[in-house]
């Protein structure tokens, strides 16, 4: 059952105890009155969709867009096709089939990546990033490029988005898979951290913990909860992630080389009992958010915005919210979040955002579909 169907108390139900998966140190208010919800209209342009995790725009235009639930859709001519030859997605709790990118040079090499979960055995899941290409509505030459050990048969913390850096490195996130307190801190275990590939899935020898015998090559960052959203800034480069907390303590990052973001020794959340699970929200040697929300907004998505249609985003960041259903606009000062504005309130979960070809803002909402923001003359 769809949940567009259920009673509207249902739905506030649902959406208060599904947003678990959901401060620099500073946590603004929002500002409603400088840019509402009247100010742009909103477009489905590619309806009946449940949980639209992750979508790209092909050079032509077209979308290929990734449920959740395991399908792989080509949007092109007003027309859903289902790609072929996808491999066997384990959709577990919060995981399934995930983000989805293109390769940099993707004109020349036809490169397409995706993160889903994926089981070693049948007996839990864990998240793997794959490299292939699209040839006749049938995915091709695939490669997975890293597979997440153990397999857990906990349902929450995937993570995972997908981002490519100006070297064409490739960047992915995995959550702490539910295991706070052994995996995040760890270098030596998947889960909770950021990971650093080349795009052909070799690790790169100038990693952070190349040199650790035990460690796992790949991380790049570690002391993560569960990185939701990531994205290359347009003009510094910098890889900027944010992830859920728990209940508060969503945090924004800028990613930098073998650096601890802290989870959970320090956080500015609690558990969802109301409870403590640390006393402390800064720590030597552990990076400090350079934004956080508390109350925890659930963010997923992440998108710079560089086009000319949105004077009024441009150069700044936007940032979904499952939690309370909005485009969250973060105003920017340098690296400095300085004033937040809601946008389109009630737009229902915003799972995904992409700056389209056309320049503009495209939005992956939770039994919606992809919705194209307008502003309004």
């Amino acid at each position: 059952m769809k949940l567009s169907k259920l009673p509207l108390a249902l739905l506030i139900l649902f959406s208060t105890f599904s947003c678990k998966e959901n401060k620099t140190t500073d946590s603004l208010s929002l500002n409603n009155s400088a840019t509402k919800t009247a100010n742009y209209s909103h477009e489905v342009v590619v309806p009946d969709l449940d949980i639209p995790w992750g979508f790209i725009f092909l050079p032509d235009g077209s979308m290929l867009i990734n449920e959740k639930s395991g399908e792989l859709i080509h949007f092109k001519n007003n027309k859903k096709t289902t790609i072929g030859g996808l491999p066997e997605i384990k959709v577990q709790g919060q995981g399934g089939l995930m983000d989805i990118e293109l390769h940099p040079n993707y004109n020349n090499n036809g490169w397409i990546y995706l993160s889903y979960a994926s089981s070693d055995d049948g007996n839990g899941a864990n998240t793997t990033i794959m490299r292939c290409k699209l040839e006749n509505n049938t995915l091709t030459n695939k490669k997975v490029l890293y597979k997440a050990t153990p397999d857990s048969k906990r349902g929450q913390h995937f993570g995972s988005r997908l981002a490519f850096d100006n070297d064409g490195y490739l960047y992915f996130s995995i959550g702490d898979r539910g295991n706070r307190d052994v995996n995040p801190q760890n270098i030596e275990r998947d889960g909770g951290k950021i990971y650093r590939l080349h795009d052909d899935g070799r690790i790169p020898v100038d990693n952070p913990f190349v040199k650790d015998r035990n460690a796992k090559k790949a991380i790049y960052s570690y002391g993560h909860r569960n990185p939701q959203g990531m994205v290359k800034h347009p003009k510094t480069g910098k890889l900027w992630a944010h992830e859920h907390g728990p209940r508060g303590g969503d945090e924004i990052n800028i990613i930098a080389p073998g650096k601890n973001y802290g989870w959970p020794v320090i956080s500015y959340g609690i558990n969802y009992s109301g409870t403590k699970f640390t006393e402390i929200t800064e720590k030597a040697g552990m990076e400090q958010p350079i934004h956080q929300w508390t109350p925890s907004i659930a963010p997923s998505g992440m998108e710079f915005v560089t086009s000319d249609i949105y004077p009024e985003f441009k150069g700044n960041l936007l940032v979904g919210s499952l939690k309370f259903q909005y485009l969250d606009l973060c105003v920017l000062d340098g690296n400095k979040i300085v004033e937040e504005k809601k946008l389109i309130e009630g737009l229902g979960r915003v799972r995904s955002i992409e700056q389209g070809p056309d320049g503009y803002i495209y939005v992956g909402v939770e039994n919606v579909g992809i919705v194209k923001i307008i502003p309004k003359k």
